[in-house]
């Protein structure tokens, strides 16, 4: 790490906590970008990053790596955007929950002296900001990665070390295909249910009286970007669309079964949940 450049693009939430685990590795240089100088300004302030810029140009034509931490549809953008300013063999990696669509986008365009691979950390908060920035989050967190057959074997096992020595437990290689088809099931159904329970709660000033873990736990993810979810899940529509509807049948089971008193089929969906989260989680 001593000898790489590395520029992270948007000091939010995750940029910023990248930033900041990204800094223990002792790169030789650990730059940031942002289109807010406060941002930039709070992390040189705070030695998140060694120097910020509010013009990519600077940095991007001297890293070695670069890691995009932006919206999906501002990601490609930025990619397109500076095109030229990339140093040559520079690694291009991003972090956004959606994959297919945005890794075939920018490797239609991108030329062969750079070397996107798609990159999706399982970490986060509900909170937004540079502020709520935490190395932490990485603590045994999944990283998924989702090269294509373009991509460099050696750049890709780089990505792969980063993502263990900043913490991450499991890192994982799969097709941008498979990644939003499994994502729809794990991140967006449950952002979709926990926004649905909680705008299907009649109006009742007392309803706050009668909260405790289990409905605390089930809706925690409900408190969201609401612009960076519309985005997500847009874009992985069809993903989305196929696990609600499984869902819906799941759901309508255990309410025929409720209604007919039937306690069996009850207490079995109930038990093959139990058997399947111990599996799961």
């Amino acid at each position: 790490m001593i000898e790489l450049n590395i520029t992270v693009v948007g000091l939010g939430l995750i940029g910023g906590s990248l930033a900041m685990a990204l800094k223990d590795l002792k790169p030789k240089n650990l730059w940031g970008i942002d289109i807010e100088k406060s941002t930039i300004e709070a992390a040189e302030k705070k030695c998140i990053i060694h120097k910020g810029y509010t013009k990519p140009e600077i940095p991007l034509k001297h890293s070695d790596i670069v890691i995009i931490a932006l919206y999906p549809n501002l990601t490609e953008k930025f990619v397109k955007d500076n095109i030229k300013n990339f140093k040559k063999g520079a690694i291009i990696t991003d972090v956004a929950g959606i994959k297919e669509n945005l890794v075939n986008n920018i490797n239609s365009f991108i030329p062969k002296s750079l070397d996107f691979i798609g990159g999706h950390p399982m970490a986060g908060s509900e909170n937004k900001g540079l502020s709520f920035a935490s190395k932490d989050i990485f603590n045994d967190a999944n990283y998924i990665i989702t090269p294509v057959e373009k991509n460099r074997e050696e750049n890709i096992k780089i990505l792969e070390s980063i993502a263990k020595k900043i913490g991450c437990k499991n890192v994982v290689r799969i097709t941008p295909k498979a990644h939003d088809e499994i994502i729809a099931f794990t991140s967006h159904l449950t952002h979709v249910l926990a926004v649905a329970l909680i705008n299907s709660d009649i109006l009742n000033v007392e309803t706050s009286l009668f909260i405790a873990g289990s409905f605390k736990d089930g809706t925690r993810v409900a408190d969201i970007n609401s612009s960076l979810w519309v985005e997500l899940l847009t874009s992985n529509r069809k993903n989305i669309i196929n696990k609600i509807e499984v869902f819906e049948e799941k759901i309508e089971t255990i309410k025929n079964a409720i209604k007919e008193n039937n306690k069996s089929i009850i207490k079995s969906e109930f038990e093959k949940a139990s058997l399947r989260r111990k599996e799961l989680v």
